[in-house]
């Protein structure tokens, strides 16, 4: 699994933050980043995915 954010829609609300902070955070221009692309075991990268409410969210 590969998880990716596209910066060109996303409006920064934390959603996926808030679902999956080992993978997400906010970056710098105040918009989401996957950090750690490859995803974890500990939280639901599908949950945040799911949650975008702008779809930004790939896997």
């Amino acid at each position: 699994m590969a998880v990716k954010v596209d910066k060109e829609i996303c409006i920064g609300c934390g959603a996926c933050v808030s679902l999956c902070p080992d993978v997400f955070r906010i970056g710098s221009d105040g918009k989401s980043e996957a950090y750690n692309p490859k995803g974890c075991k500990k939280c639901d990268c599908q949950a945040a995915t799911d949650n975008c409410p702008v779809h930004a969210i790939s896997l």
